[in-house]
């Protein structure tokens, strides 16, 4: 196990690691135990009582934070004639073809979301092998394959994440950075909370929320009452 650092365990010493917090505790209690030299991202991370081997308990998708998460993303977009033209005026960072897939090919990776239209996911396609592993293979359950291309790329510029759920029944998304104000992070992970709950899978047996918890990128995590924001 890697050997905690002196202000780790200082951040450690302030947080009850047997007590649930109510959010807006969680939330002010991150906030003070920051102590990275730069704007630390904020994740909740939720443990469910789901079966992800099974193909209707796989959790995924994507929403809309309404504050954002305090990182411009860059996005790429798969599309030609029209569709191109429109990604391009509406804000998209790449636009393109067949040259992109050899460009990714050859290891490039300046970008952080892959929106494509269906027309091109013939030619994606041959990126499952590199994109998948990174989580940026386009897919219609998150709004990434689409000819709306102007909605999709207003989304992932507004503040869109995307969420899935991992062989052991975790979820992991950002709702924010350490210098938010409490109110918007609590309203960020508000949006999570409730899509969590909406995305429930009718077949999953038993407590579906078994834990919430709240953490910065080098912080120490703080367990959340679900109870407590529902």
């Amino acid at each position: 196990m890697a050997k905690k650092g002196k202000q780790y365990l200082a951040a450690l010493e302030k947080v009850d690691v047997e007590k649930l917090y109510t959010v807006e505790e969680a939330v002010a209690l991150i906030k003070e135990t920051s102590f990275a030299k730069f704007d630390e991202t904020i994740e909740v991370a939720y443990r469910l009582g789901v079966d992800p081997k099974k193909a209707d308990q796989q959790i995924r998708g994507a929403v809309v934070l309404p504050n954002g998460t305090g990182k411009t993303q860059k996005v790429l977009v798969f599309a030609k004639g029209d569709k191109a033209k429109e990604a391009e005026a509406a804000g998209a960072d790449y636009v393109g073809e067949a040259e992109l897939v050899q460009k990714i090919n050859g290891g490039w990776f300046d970008f952080d979301v892959v929106v494509a239209t269906p027309d091109m996911m013939a030619e994606v396609g041959r990126l499952g092998r590199v994109l998948g592993p990174k989580g940026l293979m386009p897919n219609p359950k998150t709004g990434t394959v689409t000819m709306d291309v102007t909605k999709a790329i207003n989304e992932i510029k507004a503040g869109k994440v995307t969420y899935r759920v991992d062989k052991a029944g975790n979820v992991h998304a950002p709702i924010g950075k350490v210098s938010f104000d409490t109110a918007k992070l609590i309203e960020n992970f508000g949006t999570i909370n409730d899509t969590m709950l909406k995305v429930k899978p009718s077949t999953a047996k038993g407590q579906y929320i078994k834990n919430i918890s709240i953490t910065s990128t080098f912080g120490p995590g703080v367990k959340v009452d679900a109870n407590t924001f529902a």
